[in-house]
């Protein structure tokens, strides 16, 4: 009798058998998916992991299906499942549920559809427009998301019957994202003949341009110098860090890379933070290697993912993978070459669910399996990555030119407490900004200002008692959207109408505190009414289209003041951008986590290397309260060395990273006594084997999500101890503690190598 071990996409540790029927010995084989039976009444489609002809010691269940005629999990992926899971102890079913696509973990798939707006016919003329508009006049809402509609779809360009700018399509969903909208309302122009709708597969594979190796650049001097570089580490080190200024020219370096590896008939996985950033180095990519290029994350429709996953399998795979994270998980048969683009981006690692894995260290683990090499690419090296360079580790290779010896931006600090202590300054914007800003408008420059917080407010308050409206599902205030009129929790999506008058003492002073990136744009607005803003944060880009739409028009000058969170920190290459307002760094600085003058280096020279890439000297207007803090003018000086060396002995002498791996241990329950009883029997457990390792229990900065209280135990593991003898002894606990039955409904996990 044959039998087949599965792994069910399921928060299930392990795996489990399963009997090969006689009739399908021939056909059930590792990597292929089979439909199995799970308790009285469920059915499942599980990975088979190895089919062997060992008897369990219990009886087995037999497989009901097999869906594959040959294998769509490749050993090498198997494998890094089997480390994920390992290393950052997470189920090996959620590393299923995570890898695959949707598509491929259910039986019934179809492509997905989605619903599109366009003109109706008879409105395709520009004084039919103006009738249009003239109808709408006593429809407000309607009357503004018609004008939303031409503005997007560029019907506005509309000069007799014929359009100046081709025409865009317009997803129903964007059209109500960008508009604020509700469906009703596109239903009511749909009713009045205006606009129609239609539906549309999506998914589909690119299908890009033929290759044009004729259009790669040559490399300036310095970015040759960087290529022969790396070329020459990778003869001595499978991964190397290349360190170069913002607009240096990475990119291009990466290009010949590319062009190298494909050369030799080897793959190229490209993995970037953000999935904004794939929209520009996608059109830039394409004009080189068209139709060898596939892209693929999470905003793609199923259907394009497993489109993408089959292609990768097939004889005729993608040469280059363009991605975000999950791309790692892609079937590859030849890989040679992965790029890690903006390495130090926290965006890499995957914080919910599990599995909890970083990207990077994933990728290069891939990289290894393959005997493929790994360039790490940044601007401002994550510690961990810049220390392993520094230790001989990773070959290190630097750029420290800007391509065409254009200069670095100018950064002005500006102290905004000095400034509302002397009434200078109200609201977010300073004196120097404010002038910056005009001065850009004037000359027909662009400007991006930088606020890390979407939303109106993050908080509103009564003036007169103190009231503030916090979730009632999370130890958390809830933030102000105006345009929504929504109180809203970040973290669990609770939403609770602003009301009219307090609720304790029944004032009507409530106000707002504080400022998010819609509040900067409506003020903004109010003091600039020329000029055209556009905002970049998860509230403006949920539709599939949305960044794509709105880097394009700031790239075409269609907008000319973009107002945006981190997102617009990422490595995005705009050619008029000549001023960087960065609205409050305090925010960063003042985050309680040992990494955050780290991370908020990182961001500010990020988002100040979007200024003056190309033309004159850009400027940047740094407002803080705290000018006199060593970051702040290492930010100004472009000093990572500066940083690096002033944290390093820091994280040497308490026991942080690079030196010492961490791991979170979390633990969760809906009654606060229950959980808390538990911590403190999880860390005893854990002193036992571990001693001074163990910090802890106690209640995070936010002690209780959705509906769920938590505490946090923190262990520090120096380089070098046994890490696989650790994460059992970490079960071991895991298990004791489970055992007690006041803890039945207690869920327990591990954040490994937390960000």
């Amino acid at each position: 009798m044959r039998y087949a071990d599965v792994i069910l996409p399921l928060h299930l540790e392990g795996m489990f058998t399963y009997a090969v029927p006689d009739g399908l010995v021939k056909a059930v084989g590792r990597g292929m998916r089979v439909v199995v039976p799970l308790g009285r009444s469920k059915t499942y489609i599980a990975m088979v992991a190895e089919v062997h002809d060992r008897q369990p010691a219990f009886e087995c269940k037999p497989i009901m299906t097999v869906l594959d005629p040959r294998p769509v999990l490749l050993d090498t992926q198997l494998r890094l499942w089997q480390w994920i899971a390992e290393y950052y102890m997470s189920a090996i079913g959620d590393v299923y549920a995570a890898a695959m696509p949707a598509g491929l973990k259910e039986e019934n798939f179809r492509p997905k559809m989605e619903t599109y707006v366009t003109l109706h016919e008879r409105y395709r003329h520009e004084q039919a427009l103006h009738v249009a508009l003239n109808m709408l006049s006593r429809a407000s809402q309607q009357q503004k998301v018609l004008v939303d509609f031409l503005a997007l779809s560029h019907y506005d360009t509309m000069e007799g019957d014929t359009c100046q700018e081709e025409v865009v399509e317009i997803s129903r969903d964007e059209l109500i994202n960008t508009s604020h909208c509700t469906t009703s309302t596109v239903k009511a122009l749909v009713d009045r003949g205006i606009l129609v709708l239609y539906q549309r597969e999506v998914g589909r594979l690119n299908n890009g341009q033929e290759l044009h190796q004729e259009q790669v650049n040559r490399l300036s001097q310095p970015q040759q110098e960087a290529y022969n570089q790396i070329l020459f580490q990778f003869l001595r080190k499978n991964v190397v860090l290349l360190h170069g200024v913002t607009s240096s020219g990475k990119t291009e370096v990466y290009i010949h890379l590319m062009q190298k590896t494909l050369s030799e008939k080897k793959q190229v996985l490209y993995l970037l933070p953000e999935i904004a950033l794939t929209v520009q180095i996608t059109q830039r990519l394409q004009r080189f290697f068209g139709h060898r290029i596939g892209i693929y994350h999470s905003r793609y429709s199923d259907a394009e993912r497993v489109e993408v996953w089959r292609k990768q399998l097939s004889d005729d795979p993608y040469d280059i993978i363009l991605g975000a994270r999950s791309a790692v998980f892609l079937p590859f048969q030849r890989l040679g070459l992965v790029i890690i683009d903006e390495e130090h981006e926290t965006s890499f690692k995957q914080q919910e669910p599990s599995p909890r894995y970083h990207a990077r260290s994933a990728a290069i683990v891939l990289a290894s399996m393959f005997g493929a090499k790994t360039l790490l690419g940044t601007a401002t090296p994550s510690m961990e990555s810049y220390h392993n360079a520094q230790a001989g580790k990773y070959g290190l290779v630097t750029l420290t030119q800007r391509h065409r010896d254009m200069q670095l931006p100018e950064i002005q600090v500006v102290d905004i407490k000095d400034l509302q202590r002397r009434k200078m300054m109200r609201g977010p914007f300073s004196p120097p900004l404010l002038i910056a800003v005009r001065e850009a408008l004037k000359n027909g420059e662009q400007v991006i200002l930088f606020q890390n917080r979407r939303g109106f407010a993050p908080m509103i308050e009564c003036k007169v008692c103190g009231w503030v409206p916090r979730c009632q599902n999370c130890d958390v205030s809830l933030t102000l959207h105006k345009t929504m009129n929504l109180l809203t929790c970040h973290y669990c999506g609770y939403t609770y109408t602003v009301p009219s008058q307090c609720p304790c003492c029944e004032s009507k002073e409530i106000r707002g505190r504080g400022f998010g990136t819609e509040k900067v744009e409506d003020e903004i607005r109010d003091i600039f009414p020329e000029a055209r803003i556009a905002r970049m944060d998860l509230d403006t880009t949920r539709s599939k289209s949305a960044y794509a739409r709105i880097i394009n028009d700031f790239s075409a000058g269609r907008t000319n003041l973009l107002v945006g969170t981190q997102m617009i920190s990422k490595g995005l290459d705009f050619d008029k951008v000549s001023v960087v307002g960065i609205l409050n760094a305090d925010s960063m600085l003042n985050y309680p986590d040992f990494r955050a003058y780290e991370h908020a280096f990182m961001m500010m020279a990020q988002v100040s290397g979007r200024s003056g890439r190309k033309g004159k000297q850009g400027k940047v207007i740094l407002q803080t309260k705290s000018p006199e803090l060593p970051v702040i003018q290492q930010v100004v000086h472009n000093d990572y060395r500066a940083l690096y060396e002033a944290l390093v002995e820091e994280r040497r002498t308490f026991r942080y990273p690079p030196f010492y791996h961490i791991v979170y241990v979390y633990l969760k329950h809906a009654h606060d006594p229950v959980v808390d009883s538990a911590a403190v029997l999880f860390g005893s457990l854990l002193r036992q084997w571990f001693g001074d390792r163990i910090l802890g229990p106690d209640k995070p900065a936010v002690a209780r999500v959705k509906a769920l209280c938590i505490r946090k135990i923190v262990v520090k593991l120096e380089n070098g101890i046994d890490l696989r003898r650790v994460r059992e002894y970490l079960r071991k606990a895991q298990r004791q503690v489970m055992q007690d039955k006041r803890y039945a409904s207690l869920q327990v996990y591990f954040d490994v190598d937390p960000l």
